[in-house]
C-alpha cells in the first residue's frame, strides 16, 4: 500500500518551486517552503501570491479555497524546518554541485525513511543520490512548467532507487492530479531530450539568418498548432537554464544536436536571458513581462506602391488532388479569377463539385453567403489545356512530388506564360531552383508551399531561390495577405523550415522508442501533457504516413548530411513491412 503523505517540502522558490508548493497545498498536503535568504523568502511568498490570486481571478479558485491553500504552507529560510517532512523536493537552479550540496545536508536533517526528490530537468539524478548516505531512497520528480497547470509528471527512477520509494512517489504524483510517466535516469529525460534537439535547431536556423525569428516562430504555431513558437518558447525558459539543459545533454550523450548553438552562450553572456532579463531572441516591456515590443530586429511592413508589387488578377492553378483543389478555393474567394488546369474533363468537373461542396458547407455553417458563393464559383475556369494559362498573372504548379514531372512542366509554362508572369510551385521538400532551372525566366519562379488543408490553415512558407527577384517575393507576401494566408519566408533548402524543424524530432522520437527508453503511449503523452503539443510524435507520424516521413527524413539526411538526420532504422523496416500509419490501418499503432 503507498505511503500516505501529509507533510512535503520544497527547496527553492522560484516559478517551478512555488508552483510545486501550490500543487502540494491545493491537494490538502501540507508544505515547508525554503529559501537560501528571508529575502527569497518572502519573493517565493509573492509567486505563490500571484499565481492563487490568477486562479482567484478566473474563477479556477474560492477565495475561502486560496485561504485555506495559504494556510497549509509555512515559509522558512531554515533547512531545519524539513525535519518531519515525509518527502522533500529540490527545485533550485540547474547546478550538479548545488543540487549535490543541498541532499548531503538534507540527508542529516529528515528521517531515514524519508524520500528526497529532484526536479532537475537534465542532469543525472544517479549523480545528486550519491551524495547523500542513502541513495536509494533518491528519486526524480520533474514537473513542468507551469506546474498547478500542467498535469505531466515524470518519475525517474535511478538503477539504485527502491522499488517501493518509486511507487510511493508514482502513487503521490497520481494522488495530486498528475499523469506520471516512468522513465530511467538519462540527460533530458524523455520531454526535453526531444524538446530541445528542436529547440536548438530552431536557434541554429536564426543564428544562420535563414529565417526571421517572426517567420521561424508562425511557421511551427500555425504549420503545427504549436502553442509557441520555438525561439519565443527558448526566451520563456530562459536562456541560461536551456543552455545548462543542452550542454548536459551534449556531454552525456555527444549528439552534435545537443551541442548549444554558439549564440546562446554568446547571449547568455550578455546578459540576454528571455522575458526575465526583458530581452532574449524578442525584446518585452520590462523584465519578467510577456509583452513583445519593437526593437532592431523587428521587420519593417512592406509597403504598397513602391514599385517591388506585381499585380495579380488572374491566377492559374495546375492539379487536381487535395492541395490544388484547396487552392483554387482559397483564390477563387479572395476575388481572383482562377483558371485551373487538370488531366481530363472529369478531373476538371471534379475540381469545380469539391470547390462547390466546400463553399456549400460554409453557407449552411453561416461563413459565407450565398452570394460569396456563387461569386466564387462564377471565377472558376476549368480546362485541360495548360495554353489557357497564357495570360494569368500568377501559376501555381500541385502536381505530384516528382521532380521530372515538375520540371517538364515548367518548361512549357515558361514556353506559355507570358512575360512577367510568377511561376510557383507548391513541393514541401523538392528544390524549388530545379524548377526554376528548367525555364528562361528563374528571376519570376518562387516557392509557395501551402500546408493541407488549404483552405484552412493559414501558413504559407515563401521559398526564395538564389535566382528569385525581390519583387517576386514581396508580391508573393502580399498576395499572402491578401488571401488570408499568413506567409513566412525563407531560403530554398530541403523541409523549408516546418519540415526541417519538426521531422528531426520525430526520428529522434523513433530512435527513443527504438532504443526501448520508453513507449511510444509515454512518449506521446510527454509530449502532450508536458509540452503541450496538439499531438505526441507517434500520433502525428501516423497521420503523417510513414512512408512520407521517411521520404522527408530522407530528403533532409541528403541535404545537410549530418548524422543524426539519418532516418531511425525501425521506421524504414515498418515501411518494408508496409506499415505506413492510418492508411494501412497499421503504424505505430494498429487501428480499426
Amino acid at each position: 500500500m503507498a505511503r500516505d503523505f501529509t507533510k512535503v517540502g520544497v527547496i527553492g522558490l522560484g516559478t517551478m518551486g512555488a508552483g510545486i508548493v501550490e500543487v502540494f497545498a491545493r491537494n490538502g498536503i501540507d508544505v515547508v517552503a525554503v529559501e537560501v535568504s528571508d529575502e527569497a523568502v518572502e519573493k517565493g511568498r509573492g509567486v505563490l501570491s500571484n499565481s492563487t490570486g490568477r486562479a482567484v481571478a478566473r474563477g479556477k479558485l474560492t477565495e475561502d479555497e486560496q485561504a485555506a491553500l495559504h494556510a497549509r504552507v509555512h515559509f522558512t529560510s531554515d533547512m531545519g524546518g524539513l525535519r518531519d517532512c515525509q518527502l522533500v523536493v529540490e527545485a533550485v537552479p540547474e547546478h550538479l554541485d548545488l543540487k549535490k550540496e543541498i541532499f548531503a545536508k538534507l540527508d542529516a536533517i529528515v528521517a531515514d525513511d524519508a524520500i528526497l526528490a529532484t526536479n532537475t530537468s537534465s542532469l543525472p539524478v544517479t549523480e545528486i543520490a550519491v551524495a547523500t548516505v542513502n541513495p536509494k531512497r533518491v528519486v526524480g520528480m520533474h514537473f513542468f512548467n507551469p506546474a498547478p497547470v500542467l498535469q505531466f509528471v515524470e518519475v525517474i527512477k535511478t538503477v539504485i532507487t527502491s522499488d517501493e520509494i518509486f511507487e510511493d512517489v508514482k502513487a503521490l504524483a497520481e494522488r495530486i492530479g498528475k499523469k506520471p510517466v516512468i522513465v530511467g535516469d538519462k540527460a533530458g529525460f524523455i520531454a526535453n531530450a526531444l524538446l530541445f534537439g528542436y529547440l536548438n535547431h530552431a536557434v541554429a536556423m536564426f543564428e544562420s539568418k535563414y529565417a526571421t525569428r517572426e517567420d521561424i516562430d508562425a511557421a511551427m504555431r500555425l504549420g503545427c498548432g504549436y502553442p509557441m513558437g520555438p525561439l519565443a518558447l527558448m526566451d520563456l525558459i530562459g536562456l541560461d537554464t536551456a543552455y545548462e539543459i543542452l550542454d548536459t545533454m551534449y556531454k552525456q550523450g555527444r549528439d552534435r544536436l545537443h551541442a548549444p548553438s554558439p549564440i546562446i552562450k554568446q547571449m547568455v553572456t550578455a546578459g540576454l536571458k528571455g522575458r526575465k532579463s526583458g530581452r532574449g531572441f524578442y525584446t518585452y516591456a520590462a523584465p519578467g513581462k510577456s509583452e513583445v515590443v519593437d526593437d532592431a530586429l523587428t521587420p519593417p511592413p512592406v509597403e504598397d506602391g513602391d514599385g517591388r508589387i506585381r499585380p495579380i488578377s488572374r491566377v492559374g492553378v495546375v492539379g487536381s488532388g487535395t492541395m490544388a483543389t484547396g487552392i483554387v478555393e482559397v483564390f477563387a474567394k479572395a476575388g481572383l479569377d482562377v483558371v485551373y488546369v487538370a488531366r481530363t474533363e472529369s478531373k476538371v468537373e471534379g475540381v469545380r463539385d469539391a470547390v462547390a461542396r466546400s463553399l456549400e458547407k460554409a453557407v449552411q455553417r453561416g461563413k459565407a453567403t450565398g452570394e460569396e458563393r456563387d461569386a466564387a464559383l462564377a471565377r472558376l475556369t476549368g480546362t485541360t489545356r495548360l495554353d489557357d494559362l497564357s495570360d494569368v498573372d500568377l501559376v501555381v504548379e500541385a502536381v505530384v512530388e516528382d521532380l521530372a514531372v515538375k520540371r517538364a512542366l515548367f518548361e512549357n509554362l515558361d514556353e506559355i506564360c507570358k512575360p512577367g508572369a510568377i511561376l510557383a510551385t507548391t513541393t514541401s521538400s523538392l528544390p524549388v531552383v530545379e524548377c526554376a532551372a528548367a525555364t528562361k525566366r528563374p528571376q519570376d519562379v518562387v516557392g509557395m508551399h501551402f500546408f493541407n488543408p488549404a483552405q484552412i490553415m493559414k501558413l504559407v512558407e515563401v521559398v526564395r531561390t538564389v535566382s528569385t527577384a525581390d519583387d517576386v517575393v514581396a508580391t508573393i507576401q502580399e498576395l499572402c495577405a491578401t488571401v488570408g494566408k499568413h506567409a513566412v519566408t525563407c531560403g530554398d533548402r530541403a523541409g523549408f523550415i516546418v519540415n526541417a524543424l519538426l521531422f528531426p524530432y520525430l526520428n529522434d522520437a523513433v530512435k527513443m522508442l527504438e532504443a526501448n527508453y520508453s513507449t511510444a503511449d509515454d512518449i506521446d503523452t510527454a509530449m502532450k501533457t508536458g509540452c503541450g503539443l496538439p499531438m505526441g510524435p507517434f500520433e502525428l507520424l501516423d497521420v503523417v504516413g510513414l512512408d512520407v516521413s521517411l521520404a522527408i527524413e530522407r530528403e533532409l539526411y541528403l541535404e545537410f548530411r549530418e548524422r543524426g538526420y539519418a532516418p531511425a532504422p525501425l521506421l524504414e523496416n515498418l515501411v518494408r513491412a508496409g506499415y505506413l500509419g492510418r492508411k494501412t490501418g497499421r503504424g505505430f499503432r494498429t487501428y480499426a
